[in-house]
């Protein structure tokens, strides 16, 4: 009887003892998937909400199902009117990764401190974009000193390449900006008056018509222009070449599901389902690591956007 107890005894320690053993190997192990309940991608956008909403389900659901161990995770995405409300919502964790332009992201991350960088995205198989500062040939306007005292066209008051990054690239070489009533305003002799055209058609009807001085657009806007309107126009200045968009998780996000929402964003590309849904998401060819990694790119963005009051 006595035997047969600790036989059995020792058979019970042996078992508390694998088990612990295989507990411990678990617990170093890291598992593909990570435990979510939840999944929120944020866009900034004042209009088309819904559709942009029911445009991007399919993207945030995709990771969702990939990300997560629970087959039952809810994948969501929340639109923001702007950027400073996009900020808010992650900081209340309504809100764990979002796609922007690099001004948006500049003043998520930087200005309202919410987010922080994770990744870069590809669009139409670029990485890169820069904005052009052009006229009209025959116009007079041959050199950046030419604006002085005229107006100057920005495509719409919330665009990157077509506001943000030629307005500052301008105040950053000594020029002083001022926003006229319209085209036909009157600028002081020592400033470039601006408008919005709020539509490429409008801005390349007012350049081409001699209505204003000069406009800037993308380089990829640019592009698109048959051979002889370009042939029409003369660039006068060309900014810094910055990413087209930009991802960021909120700064509080799990760090071990921050890195695995990046592995799964840069695989997206190598899978077929993963790829078409890329391409309904507005034309995304890839997600790469950022350049020089993340202060490498905090940095640039900052020397980018960064402007005193003048």
């Amino acid at each position: 009887m006595k035997r047969q107890r600790r036989r059995l005894f020792v058979i019970a320690i042996t078992a508390l003892l694998f088990g612990a053993i295989r507990g411990s190997n678990a617990v170093g192990q890291t598992p593909s998937r990570v435990e979510v309940r939840t999944l929120s991608l944020g866009i900034v956008s004042e209009v088309h909400q819904k559709e942009i909403e029911e445009h991007y389900r399919d993207f945030v659901g995709y990771l969702a199902r990939k990300l997560s161990v629970a087959s039952d995770v809810e994948a969501k995405v929340i639109i923001a009117s702007t950027p400073t409300e996009l900020a808010k919502l992650l900081g209340q964790q309504k809100v764990d990764f979002y796609m922007e332009s690099t001004y948006s992201t500049y003043v998520i991350n930087d200005v309202q401190g919410a987010g922080k960088l994770l990744l870069r995205r590809w669009q139409r198989g670029k990485p890169e974009y820069q904005s052009l500062i052009f006229t009209k040939r025959n116009s007079g306007v041959n050199r950046l000193d030419d604006l002085r005292g005229k107006i100057i066209v920005f495509e719409d008051p919330e665009s990157t390449s077509g506001y943000f990054l030629p307005k500052l690239f301008l105040q950053r070489n000594g020029f002083k900006l001022a926003q006229a009533s319209g085209p036909g305003a009157q600028v002081g002799a020592a400033e470039i008056g601006y408008v919005f055209a709020n539509g490429l058609d409008r801005l390349y009807e007012m350049i081409f018509a001699k209505q204003v001085a000069a406009v800037t657009i993308s380089d990829d806007d640019f592009a698109t222009l048959d051979d002889k309107k370009k042939a029409q126009l003369n660039i006068l200045a060309q900014t810094e070449l910055l990413p087209r968009h930009l991802v960021s998780v909120r700064k509080d996000l799990v760090a071990r599901e921050a890195e695995r929402l990046a592995q799964l964003l840069q695989a997206m590309h190598e899978d077929g389902d993963g790829r078409r849904i890329l391409q309904n998401a507005d034309n995304t060819t890839k997600f790469d690591p950022l350049p020089g990694g993340e202060e490498a790119m905090r940095r640039r963005l900052l020397e980018t956007f960064y402007a005193p009051a003048r």
